[in-house]
Parts: structure tokens; C-alpha cells; sequence
């Protein structure tokens, strides 16, 4: 077992890369922000990403951290980790067992008709399927 806090940030990188191009499973001691308690969970790295830096209007830097993208043995789902949240990390031999989810395909849409007013009326209103069949709630007195 190896704690994080008593390496570089480099070393555990270099450790979760080993393990990610090796394609060998991962056991963490996770601290979910938020929570005293520490959770052990054995993950499968599907990849490492960093988040997005955001600069605040006082000028102080936010995010920039990075994400461990996996597949928890546990819970048998993708899940995400902050490199920041481990605590320690045991690198296995075991190979990956879970089939990560398929990536799902962009669909094209249909390409909107110009000449006719008519059709675009009908196209946008198929194109949001919720207004498409809109019917109010409560009858509406016209009376009032």
C-alpha cells in the first residue's frame, strides 16, 4: 500500500498510468469530499483527466485537479475519483474483469426545410418532443 501523502503527486501518477497501460486493477482508500469516513473501493482506471481551471473575479485559481474516470468492482459502474481524495492506493496484478458501457453515437438531426413556413413550424415543434404534443393541465376559462 502506498500513501499518497508521503509521495509526489507525480509518483501516484506514474503508478495509476502503470496501472491504467497494464490494464491491472487498482485498490483505493477514497475520502469523498464531504465525509470523515474513508472508503475502500477496488476500481478498474479507464482514464485520467484533468478538470477544467476556472479564474474567479478576486483572481484566485479554482479546479485544474484531475479525475480518475474507472469502473468501481464494488457498484460494477463507471465512477469518477478526485486524485485529490485518495489517501492511499495498492496496485494489483489482477487484470480488468468489468466491460466499461458502451460510448453512446451522436445522431444527426434531419436538416430543417427553408422555403416552407410551414414545415419549419412542424419540424420545430417534432424537433422538442415534450411541446409536441402539449395539452394544458387545468382546463382554461375563456370566460374570465
Amino acid at each position: 500500500m502506498k500513501l499518497t501523502g508521503r509521495q509526489t503527486q507525480t509518483k501516484t501518477l506514474t503508478d495509476l498510468f502503470k496501472a491504467l497501460d497494464r490494464q491491472h486493477a487498482v485498490t483505493i482508500t477514497y475520502l469523498k469530499p464531504g465525509e470523515t469516513e474513508p472508503t475502500v473501493r477496488t476500481i478498474e482506471i479507464m482514464e485520467l483527466r484533468t478538470t477544467s481551471v476556472r479564474i474567479t473575479k478576486t483572481g484566485e485559481v479554482r479546479g485544474g485537479g484531475i479525475v480518475i474516470i474507472a469502473m468501481c468492482r464494488l457498484r460494477q459502474e463507471r465512477r469518477e475519483f478526485h486524485l485529490a481524495g485518495v489517501l492511499a492506493y495498492t496496485t494489483h496484478r489482477i487484470g480488468y474483469v468489468l466491460t466499461p458501457p458502451a460510448n453512446s453515437t451522436y445522431e444527426r438531426p434531419t436538416p430543417q426545410p427553408v422555403n416552407d413556413v410551414q414545415a419549419f413550424f412542424f419540424y420545430e415543434l417534432a424537433r422538442d418532443k415534450d411541446d409536441a404534443d402539449y395539452r394544458p393541465r387545468k382546463r382554461l376559462d375563456l370566460a374570465a
